[in-house]
């Protein structure tokens, strides 16, 4: 066998302050959330909570057709409804206001309000503002337009034929294929010609959204006199790119926009950034002169929302030895953009992040086409392109281990990495930081019991039942480098080619002792609060209630804030908690070791005290040196070392990360802060009816050093619900006209609590990462990263008899029917 390839990475030296130990207070202790008292009491605010005085309120007018050229549009019976203050075309909405935020390269033009042609159903057409949404939205049967259809592309593998009026956007080339770039990650010829065998399969991961209980909405306001915007908003990135991106479409200074965060009533990826909803708001309040809320109802959300999810076709190819040993991988992915394309290829980043999951695979060939069709835009949705790719490498273990006679719990405790060889590199250049990938595995195998359940599964067979056994091991990377947004472009176009993502905190000591805690992120349902609490209640010893954590508007935060997304924000706001610590640690001292008649090496913290090591008598709380710093200056030595007050600000940058190499052989180190999991569960289909219950369900994860059991556990239930969802039921559907048939709660249907299993077991295994405070990994996203290929395959397996194979999802009851009756009636 030849040597392992690796890629030439290096990778740079941990500056972890606060290593993992076992003698941890607060952290690793399942403390109830911090921000639940305020929520569950009512008195949490959310975005339609906000009423300014004189607001009106908007509503958009959306396209019918999928492709069409907007001919004429008058507006003249509209505005003259009473109670409408103004009815904006994009023609004049463009006046003021610019394209939103596009990272893809070449950009792709995308505005607010659609200009001479719609590219999707449910592109706004044109906005209305009114006293009150229902006058808004009567309004729209008043607005003549006039349209006149062009061609849909609705098949992302037809795009590229597509020509003429079909093409979505000319000035981009004759096609609807954006981007077509191959990429070799290693001796991927070399390692498919020394192959025994090649196992070959299509997949097909259809699109699906997070379905939040408050839409992405925002509140405006626009001030004549100072030429300001505020704007109150539920998305996160409100801080680093938000706010900047915001201003140059409003055509103003960044100073000129202050973003509020509210709650945000529920994300999953969905709010990470609603330049479309902030935009439409602001821009209508400097129209109309008044104040603008603007809330998505569902029908918005759904079609023009920024939160539909991958939507790709996969054809893969795996080569293995004779003895189950995984060589390469290799696949074509066609990837459905929908119309547009925000975030570029962003997605393929995350999925290379982790494309081998957890096995010594030795190199990786990819080509990706992009292509656009008359659908709505992708955005942010849980696992954003690397839940496909666990789903891809599991699917095809599984075709190997048939094909190779081999148990499908054997061949992945062949190939998975060992705990001896982390860091890991992988073909592509990220960096798996740390694991013991066959301790997790054991522990669900123990508590799953599988040789148990293949007894059962034997028993119930004879019985005429079909119950089936779904394993799988996955990834899921964490704390993500913005290195990934652009390292998949043509190198000599790469675009805005940032390599920064920093958190950012402020941090004071009052004179009452008490410490308060200022984010730059909103409440995202990933409890900041309480992580926040619990890392400073460690950090600098002192009692969770003696914290208040509050959160900044833009005017008052940190640039150098990117909020969460990506699995980042425990790890990257620990980083900067801990970095903010330090800073106030050395100037506590300081004061002390004046107050106390000591050298400043000689002091320790302890319990909201500054003490002599060794000596439990001599110390001096926090509140003490607190007032004495703010309201003694001259009892203190001259010099800038002993500047009033107790304050800091903590920023704290990647952990782990290198650029990709100019080539693109490799795409540097930007996802490393690896999650991993092992879920094993137990089905029985319904040959029948297609129905699939849940029997057992066992989730064994490794997030690193767990700072609160109880909330992982939530985040892992909830992904896990998540990924069920995409495995059985949800999916937006478009026929081949480009009209979207999900469009609602009655067509799109997601999991409720009879679908679940009656519980999850949820296990921990903890190899805490070397590179991070703590050893803290993400773990928000996890469980919808395995859930999806464990049913998939618990469903193949139970239908077994039947010789059938599935490797798509959803796997709607209609669905498994429908391969079922097609294996009945064509039995060769």
């Amino acid at each position: 066998m030849s040597e392992r390839y690796v890629p030439d990475v290096t990778v740079p030296a941990s500056v972890q302050k606060e290593p993992p130990r076992s003698s941890l207070r607060w952290i690793g202790k399942s403390m109830k959330r911090v921000e639940d008292l305020t929520i569950l009491t009512g008195k949490g605010i959310y975005v339609d909570d906000i009423a300014l005085p004189n607001m009106a309120h908007a509503a958009v007018l959306r396209s019918p057709y999928a492709h069409a050229r907007i001919k004429s549009i008058d507006t003249t019976r509209a505005k003259a409804l009473p109670g409408v203050i103004a009815v904006v075309t994009g023609a004049e909405f463009a006046e003021t206001v610019g394209p939103t935020l596009a990272l893809s390269c070449p950009p792709i033009e995308q505005r607010v309000i659609a200009i001479g042609k719609v590219r999707h159903v449910g592109e706004a057409i044109a906005a209305v503002v009114a006293e009150s949404r229902y006058i808004a939205e009567d309004a729209f049967d008043l607005i003549d337009v006039e349209f006149q259809e062009l061609p849909v592309v609705a098949d992302p593998e037809q795009a590229a034929s597509a020509r003429g009026d079909a093409v979505l956007h000319p000035s981009l080339g004759d096609t609807n294929v954006i981007s077509d770039r191959t990429y070799a990650f290693g001796p991927v010829d070399e390692d498919f010609s020394r192959a025994d065998v090649i196992v070959k399969r299509r997949l097909r991961w259809h699109r699906s959204s997070a379905q939040p209980i408050e839409t992405a909405g925002a509140v405006a306001d626009y001030n004549v006199g100072s030429e300001r915007f505020t704007i109150y908003c539920n998305t996160s990135m409100y801080n680093q790119i938000s706010r900047s991106t915001c201003a140059g479409s409003l055509g103003v200074a960044v100073t000129q926009v202050n973003m509020i965060p509210s709650l945000v009533g529920g994300s999953f990826g969905s709010k990470w950034s609603t330049h479309k909803v902030f935009l439409l708001a602001a821009g209508l309040a400097r129209i109309s002169g008044r104040p603008v809320k603007f809330m998505e109802d569902r029908l918005d959300q759904m079609s023009n929302g920024d939160n539909h999810g991958a939507d790709r076709v996969y054809e893969a190819e795996l080569a293995l030895k004779r003895d189950g040993t995984m060589l390469s991988l290799r696949f074509t992915v066609t990837e459905d953009w929908g119309a547009y394309m925000q975030y570029g290829i962003t997605t393929h980043g995350n999925s290379l992040a982790q494309v081998v999951g957890p096995y010594r695979i030795n190199s990786v060939g990819a080509r990706i086409i992009s292509a656009v069709t008359n659908k709505n835009q992708q955005g942010a949705l849980r696992g954003m392109g690397s839940e496909v790719s666990n789903f891809v490498i599991e699917r095809m273990t599984d075709v190997a281990a048939r094909e190779l006679d081999l148990d499908p719990v054997e061949i992945r405790r062949r190939n998975l990495i060992r705990a001896d060889e982390f860091p890991y590199v992988i073909p592509t250049g990220n960096v798996y930081d740390s694991g013991n990938y066959q301790a997790v595995l054991q522990m669900a195998l123990d508590m799953f019991d599988y040789e148990g359940w293949r007894a059962k599964q034997k028993a119930a067979r004879a019985e005429g039942r079909h119950i089936g056994i779904g394993l799988v091991s996955c990834q899921e990377r964490s704390v993500f480098s913005p290195t990934e947004m652009w390292s998949l472009n043509d190198p000599t176009q790469p675009g805005f080619h940032m390599t920064s993502l920093p958190e950012t905190v402020r941090l004071r000591i009052d004179p009452s002792g008490k410490v308060f805690l200022q984010l730059n992120a909103p409440f995202w349902g990933n409890s900041p609060a309480t992580v926040a609490t619990q890392v400073l209640a460690e950090s600098l010893t002192v009692e969770p209630s003696d914290i208040l954590v509050t959160f900044a508007d833009s005017d008052n935060g940190s640039q150098t804030s990117a909020g969460p997304a990506g699995s980042r924000y425990t790890t990257m706001v620990s980083g900067a908690i801990v970095n903010a610590v330090a800073i106030v640690r050395e100037k506590l001292f300081l004061f002390a070791a004046h107050a106390l008649g000591c050298a400043v090496e000689e002091l320790e913290l302890r319990d909201a005290k500054v003490g002599v090591k060794g000596n439990p008598d001599i110390e001096i709380s926090f509140a003490q040196i607190s007032t004495a710093a703010h309201y003694f200056r001259l009892d203190f030595p001259p010099g800038p070392e002993y500047m009033s007050g107790l304050e800091a600000v903590g920023v704290y940058d990647h952990p782990l990360s290198a650029k990709p190499a100019d080539d693109r052989s490799h795409l540097g180190i930007y996802y490393p802060i690896m999650g991993h999991m092992v879920h094993a569960v137990a089905i029985e289909v319904d040959p029948n009816t297609g129905k699939v219950s849940f029997l057992d369900y066992v989730a064994v994860h490794d997030s690193g050093t767990v700072v609160n059991p109880l909330t992982m556990d939530g985040q892992i239930y909830g992904g896990t619900a998540h990924g069920i969802g995409t495995a059985l039921l949800e999916r937006f559907h478009y026929d081949e006209n480009g009209q979207l048939l999900t469009a609602s709660f009655a067509d799109y249907h997601m999991p409720m609590a009879q679908d679940m299993p009656r519980e999850i077991r949820i296990g921990h295994v903890e190899t805490p990462s070397p590179y991070t405070e703590y050893g803290m990994k993400g773990g928000g996203e996890s469980g919808r990263m395995a859930a999806p290929p464990a049913i998939v395959q618990a469903i193949e397996d139970a239908l077994q008899p039947f010789g059938v194979e599935f490797f798509e999802v959803p796997l709607t009851p209609n669905r498994v029917r429908k391969v079922l009756r097609d294996a009945q009636n064509n039995p060769d």
